[in-house]
């Protein structure tokens, strides 16, 4: 579930390290030469999202219509991963780095990992490699098939495991601003990482979430619910 943003909002900071941790109390021949990065990334933008009515409208069973969206959406996804899996072997190469690309479709986007070998280069102070390489694919892939990606990009486990250490921040908060009633803000996140974060607080009883701030320094905020 995704959290409308919010202006000004009175909490407690927090502080960025190596893992996010609770606010302190305060009142990177012929191949085609490699696409430019865009500028911002978009894995995970925080807005509203409408309610879909799901109930019968009395026009029939729409049944079949909708199997062949579902099927054409996930010919487009195995496609999207096939063409950045291509771009990626071509960058490795030009880059003389050894690794395995493994392609999947997780939900309703592809996802590419890099794994193996020494990868540590391609993703970079606190992922920012990663970020700009995951642009540059999937600006291959729109490129491509026509179509603006959504793609996911993992190098050497780098995401899987800023996922885990975001899950049990974001379940840590949740817990406390359940207790005590208060609002928590946590430290500055690209989107992978808010939208992880999201994702947990609203599975989490008794608290929502909202972003605030500009990029870079675009953070979640944690509330108890009204």
């Amino acid at each position: 579930m995704s959290a409308p943003d919010n202006d000004t909002v009175t909490t407690a900071e927090a502080t960025s390290d190596a893992v996010l941790t609770r606010a302190p109390d305060a009142g990177d021949g012929t191949d085609p030469a490699l696409p430019d990065a865009d500028e911002a990334s978009t894995d995970a933008v925080v807005e509203p999202v409408d309610d879909e009515d799901d109930g019968d409208d009395g026009e029939g069973d729409d049944g079949d219509e909708d199997d062949e969206d579902d099927e054409s959406a996930d010919r487009l996804l195995v496609r999207e991963g096939d063409v950045a899996g291509d771009y990626l072997e071509r960058l490795l190469d030009i880059l003389d780095v050894d690794g395995d690309i493994d392609l999947d479709v997780e939900g309703d986007r592809a996802s590419v990992a890099v794994v193996g070998g020494q990868l540590k280069t391609l993703i970079g102070p606190e992922g920012a490699t990663l970020e700009a390489l995951q642009e540059l694919t999937r600006l291959a892939v729109a490129q491509s098939t026509g179509v603006r990606s959504r793609l996911m990009l993992d190098i050497g486990g780098f995401r899987a495991k800023r996922r885990a250490d975001l899950t049990t921040l974001a379940t840590e908060a949740a817990t406390r601003v359940a207790e005590s009633r208060q609002p928590e803000r946590l430290a500055a996140m690209n989107p992978f990482e808010r939208k992880v974060v999201h994702d947990v607080i609203a599975a989490a009883a008794g608290v929502r979430s909202e972003s605030e701030g500009e990029e870079p320094n675009r953070r979640v905020v944690v509330l108890p619910d009204q």
